[in-house]
């Protein structure tokens, strides 16, 4: 699970003095940081709303909840409502839902997976592995020694680390700096290079000497704060950069458009006010090939790889013809797709004329179709 930093302790460090000044925080367009969305502040799944997760979840993009047991955490965009450090409008807030103690096998871990094109100048697993440095802004109503990890694709090289929160419900800047691995296999292409952990609480089993490489799947550091063992507790974060170098630098906020395109190629919502290239205004064409059913080819901005497909309810569609809505419609059946565009099947009630068209409309405000191509 998990990778270590180099920090012998998790150093933590107030850079800039404290706070973020006009130069700490620079517009940018390259890709310093291999981070996606460390400002939080894309979430096209939730919109902002609370989620519990149930299992391995996706919440805020790119940022996934990786728990061994249902509903013992909610996660939200600014949950808490308080401010964010300096030159930050959002961050990711996780609240305990009970007391919960920890099994040696259990585990509570917001991480995030990066690809392995975006990792593969850092030549980790050779003789020329580059040293790497995360840094973050953290804020919990717990103070003690917390922990994380970084881990490759199969789980067999992880590193934990730690960090220290010494004052309760402020923020505070950590920042950790990590000899890149010189063994194990790093993959390099659009599969996982390296996934990054923070524990919330992870079980002897999954938890691991801080500041060391091991051939071994750890998602923290033996003996970190557990969140999820307080009812109530809060565990913030935003600001996550990794980058290379054994120094934290001024945190690279893209453009939003920049980064909202970032996370398109892992994820990709389409709703009844969607206006691209998939759905025009929440219409889509479709061929009618028989009185009940059709096709359609959705397009979309490229993905990693070929997407999977969901939507919400099959009551938030109807086919659209003739100036009258049709419905309900009964099926929706993918038939394949590459990185940019997915064919789709369709059955609808209503019996109308094959060879004609019609659209496919998203007729209610929850509606919605999304691809996924999260590693």
């Amino acid at each position: 699970m998990p990778i270590t930093l180099n920090g012998d302790t998790g150093i933590q460090t107030p850079m800039y003095n404290g706070t973020i000044t006009a130069n700490a925080v620079t517009p940018s367009v390259n890709m310093k940081n291999r981070i996606i969305n460390g400002a939080m502040v894309i979430d096209q799944r939730n919109a902002g709303a609370s989620v519990t997760p149930t299992a391995n979840t996706y919440t805020l993009d790119r940022w996934n909840a990786n728990i061994s047991q249902a509903s013992k955490i909610s996660i939200q965009q600014n949950a808490g409502s308080v401010t964010p450090p300096v030159g930050f409008s959002n961050y990711l807030g996780i609240t305990s839902l009970a007391a919960t103690s920890l099994g040696a096998g259990d585990y509570y871990i917001i991480q995030q997976p990066i690809e392995g094109y975006n990792i593969a100048d850092l030549n980790w697993g050779t003789a020329n592995a580059k040293t790497v440095t995360l840094s973050f802004w953290v804020r919990s109503s717990l103070t003690g020694t917390f922990g994380g990890s970084f881990s490759n694709s199969g789980g067999t090289r992880s590193y934990p680390f730690t960090y220290t929160i010494s004052s309760a419900n402020t923020w505070t800047q950590a920042s950790i700096t990590i000899a890149g691995d010189q063994s194990g296999t790093w993959l390099t292409t659009n599969g996982l290079g390296i996934v990054i952990y923070f524990g919330l609480g992870v079980g002897t089993t999954y938890s691991g000497t801080a500041s060391t490489w091991a051939a071994a799947n750890y998602g923290s550091a033996t003996g970190a704060t557990s969140v999820v063992g307080t009812n109530g507790a809060t565990f913030y974060i935003t600001g996550v950069q990794l980058e290379v170098g054994s120094t934290a630098t001024s945190f690279d906020y893209r453009p939003y458009g920049t980064e909202f395109s970032l996370c398109e190629r892992y994820f990709q919502k389409y709703n009844g006010n969607s206006v691209g290239t998939a759905s025009e205004g929440g219409f889509v064409a479709v061929a009618i090939y028989s009185g009940t059913a059709g096709y359609t080819g959705l397009t979309f901005p490229q993905m990693r790889t070929g997407p999977s497909f969901s939507y919400s309810s099959l009551n938030d569609f109807t086919i659209f013809s003739d100036g009258v809505s049709r419905t309900p419609l009964t099926n929706f059946v993918t038939n394949g797709s590459s990185n940019n565009r997915m064919e789709i099947y369709l059955n609808w009630g209503s019996n109308l004329t094959g060879g004609f068209s019609a659209w496919l409309r998203i007729n209610t405000a929850s509606g919605f179709y999304s691809f996924s191509a999260e590693l």
